[in-house]
């Protein structure tokens, strides 16, 4: 059996972070019924403006607004493999904010920025708090988070 570390990125330790870096992550990811519609159904989530398409068109909206849990969800598995690829655990998502309507066929992009890298009470890793954000097909901000982790130092994981 090969290396553990060879089934991750080698760019994504704790120590390659710096703070005030900034990361556009490479994919995007097309919002459809199947996320909002079956996401919202299945955490029970009454508000018929994330799946009653016939009382939408009738607002201002026109249309189905995709539940913000979906659309912030989205963000943070963009960048998810650049950010916390080698975490050891999640400690926190913070200051969650929805800016701007997502609807079906919209298309999201994720950005991060290190806010800030400190030590952990164990030696093998260290704590970054990172700001995702994420743009719509027109470059509109749809959802700002800041996610704490618990990532793993390359000197005592790398090749193990």
């Amino acid at each position: 059996m090969g290396s553990l570390a060879a089934l991750t990125s080698p760019d994504n330790y704790f120590e390659d972070f710096e703070v005030g870096q900034t990361i556009r992550h490479a994919r995007g990811k097309t919002v459809t019924a199947l996320e909002n519609v079956g996401i919202t159904n299945m955490v029970m989530n009454t508000a018929q403006g994330h799946f009653n398409e016939h009382l939408m068109a009738m607002t201002p909206f026109g249309s189905v607004i995709s539940y913000g849990g979906v659309n912030f969800s989205i963000v943070l598995g963009l960048a998810s493999q650049d950010t916390i690829e080698n975490a050891l655990c999640e400690l926190g998502l913070d200051n969650i904010r929805l800016k701007t309507p997502v609807r079906h066929g919209d298309t999201l992009y994720a950005y991060s920025r290190v806010l800030e890298k400190r030590d952990a009470d164990q030696e093998d890793a260290g704590i970054v708090v990172f700001q995702h954000w994420g743009v719509n097909q027109d470059d509109k901000i749809v959802a700002e988070i800041e996610r704490t982790a618990l990532i793993k130092r390359r000197s005592h994981w790398a090749g193990k």
